[in-house]
Parts: C-alpha cells; structure tokens; sequence
C-alpha cells in the first residue's frame, strides 16, 4: 500500500525554503531519515529524531527521508505559504 508520493520535488522552484517539523509524540526511532539524510536529521538519547535546522533549501534528502519514515513523523511546508509539501494533502 505505502504512502502516496508527494508532489515532484522538481516542481518545486529553485529558491523554494521548506519548514521542517517531526512529531516526536510518533517518531519511533527507526533511524530512517538519519541514513537517508544524516546531514539533516539526527537522533537525541532518548531515539527522537530532530531536523539538524528547522528551516533548509528545497532538498531530494529531506523528502527522502520524509517519505521514507514508516509512521510519516516528519512534514515538510513550504516556508511563507505553509504548503505541504509531505505528506501530500488528501
């Protein structure tokens, strides 16, 4: 089944900046989004995941490492507009 892909990274303008949040209150600590975006992200003692800076570029590891967490901990908006960016709306 999975999760629906979000919309194409390349349709997001080059100058685009995205807001970067993970829901500690589900994160599991699979470590998903350190191995597809170590430079990004990282895990506190207690295996909580934590964007490395709130806000980044529009960035291929950071969707990555969204679309990749088994319970979509992370969302990922378009900073100003607050367009999400992952997960995709229904």
């Amino acid at each position: 089944m999975g999760v629906p892909p979000a919309r194409a990274y390349s349709s997001a303008g080059a100058g685009d900046r995205w807001q970067i949040e993970v829901d500690r209150s589900i994160c599991i600590g699979s470590a998903q989004c350190t191995h597809q975006a170590p430079d990004r992200f990282h895990l506190d003692t207690a295996m909580q995941s934590h964007p490395t800076a709130p806000e980044s570029d529009a960035n291929e590891k950071i969707l990555a490492a969204a679309e990749g967490c088994p319970v979509e901990a992370i969302m990922i908006t378009l900073l100003g507009s607050g367009e999400p960016v992952f997960p995709p709306e229904e």
